[in-house]
């Protein structure tokens, strides 16, 4: 039987293969909790509705897959870059046992400051994120007693795949 279900979103221009969120995958798998990964890669080239695609129906594509899933047990959610932020967001509407976010904006445009519902709560980011300023994110995490790993990398966390494997392996261990 099943811990729960993850449901793995990747980052902007980036899709449901990217090696962060096929690592996360693995050790959901690896400590009995069923996974998902969905494609948004379609809505990140609607270009026409922002220069980040149409983040709103991002949004409502998680809401609406992570709403049929804690019908059926517990539920966390994880991303990278956009896919944290909508995660986030997400945790808002839906019920969820906890949040993984690797390098989450705090900020989207027309959309709302970084929010999210009060669950154990794991951020990592990169002391050298190009994106998005480190200052925001531990201010961020701070405020709600986050657990936040600050790594020397930039914003892809190209260097601490493995890392992010570990933080995100000791949320789910800890649920």
């Amino acid at each position: 039987m099943s811990r729960g279900h993850c449901i793995l979103s990747h980052g902007f221009e980036s899709g449901p293969d990217a090696i962060k969120v096929t690592a996360l995958a693995e050790v959901a798998e690896r400590l009995g909790w069923t996974h998902e990964r969905p494609d948004y890669t379609d809505l990140d080239a609607q270009r026409e509705v922002s220069s980040l695609g149409d983040v709103r129906a991002r949004l409502q594509r998680l809401v609406t897959l992570a709403t049929a899933r804690a019908a059926q047990g517990p539920v966390v959610l994880a991303g990278s870059s956009l896919g944290s932020y909508i995660s986030a967001i997400a945790s808002l509407q839906v019920p969820v046992q906890g949040l993984f976010l690797m390098v989450p904006p705090t900020r989207m445009g027309p959309m709302p400051a970084l929010d999210a519902a009060r669950v154990p709560t794991s951020v990592v980011h990169a002391w050298h994120d190009e994106l998005i300023p480190p200052a925001e994110v531990i201010a961020w995490a701070q405020a709600r007693s986050a657990r936040l790993l600050m790594v020397d990398d930039g914003h892809r966390l190209t260097d601490h795949v493995e890392a992010s494997s570990r933080a995100f392996e000791e949320l789910l261990a800890s649920l």
